[in-house]
């Protein structure tokens, strides 16, 4: 390198979406101030070095280790978030309802009953004008009771409200892996990707699917890894060791953001690329 030329990070940001291709980050569970505080540390330099069209952020857990409330969607948002997507902890504080109801980058999962709070998808036009479009689902396997969400998909899928996307992302906030796994499969060819939620804990399995659509079971946690998904080791253990009950206590120790990349063909809204991405400490960086 002469003198006067850019370093490694003074390059200009790759954008897969002048050459044909959309760069979308999905980032998992945002669990607590530790997973925020990772969310803000690494995303900016990640939407930069991965040229990013448009960042899809869990917050499920951002408030506390459990739910999310105004001021921590806005947290995320200011961090680089275009949208985010919640799950079965989105009614925790009903602080949030009111924001729900007026910002429509906050999801909730679409398979709840009708009239809830909210919305269960959501749109971003990418500054080429590419429309990202994101369904948030949620389980029924070991979860809260809710609507079908095969169903669900089915319908909304059917009626296209969301107009011509270039992506159409599915983040299945979900307990059981074959449910998951199920759901991708159900969907392959009709949307982008289907991206497993909740567990907290990244899957190795992330692929494209035989009709194009991408699949991780579960992207991961955004939180200290040092922890029992995401919580105090301490505050977890007595509900195994003792059977009694605990107050779960967010781990504030360093984190790590966790999630996945997808490369969208926008004509054909087929993945071209899944693979993870991994940023911080306990985990090996992908």
């Amino acid at each position: 390198m002469t003198p006067g030329d850019p370093g490694p990070s003074e390059k200009p940001p790759h954008r897969a979406e002048a050459k044909g291709r959309i760069r979308i980050l999905m980032v998992g569970d945002v669990v607590g101030k530790a997973g925020r505080r990772a969310l803000k540390r690494h995303l900016p330099d990640l939407r930069r070095t991965l040229g990013l069209d448009a960042v899809v952020v869990n917050g499920e857990n951002s408030a506390g280790g459990i739910g999310i409330t105004a001021a921590t969607a806005r947290e995320i948002f200011e961090a680089g978030a275009d949208l985010i997507t919640t799950g079965n902890h989105v009614w925790r504080h009903a602080e949030v309802i009111p924001y729900l109801e007026n910002e429509s980058r906050l999801l909730r999962p679409a398979n709840y009953p009708p009239g809830v709070p909210g919305r269960g998808w959501g749109v971003f036009v990418t500054p080429g004008g590419h429309r990202i479009v994101v369904l948030n689902l949620q389980g029924r396997v070991f979860m809260e009771a809710v609507d079908c969400p095969f169903r669900v998909a089915d319908e909304w899928l059917g009626k296209r409200a969301y107009g011509q996307p270039a992506a159409l992302l599915v983040d299945f906030h979900a307990e059981a892996t074959s449910e998951k796994a199920a759901l991708a499969h159900h969907l392959d060819g009709r949307v982008s990707a289907v991206l497993g939620t909740h567990t907290h804990v990244p899957t190795a399995d992330h692929r494209i699917l035989p009709r194009g659509t991408g699949f991780q079971t579960d992207i991961g946690m955004t939180g200290c890894y040092d922890s029992i998904i995401g919580m105090e080791k301490a505050s977890v253990l007595p509900r195994f060791l003792q059977q009694l009950p605990s107050r779960f206590e967010p781990a504030e120790r360093e984190a790590a953001l966790c999630g996945a990349l997808l490369e969208i063909d926008p004509a054909t809204t087929k993945c071209r690329l899944i693979r993870p991405v991994r940023r911080g400490p306990d985990l090996e960086e992908a």
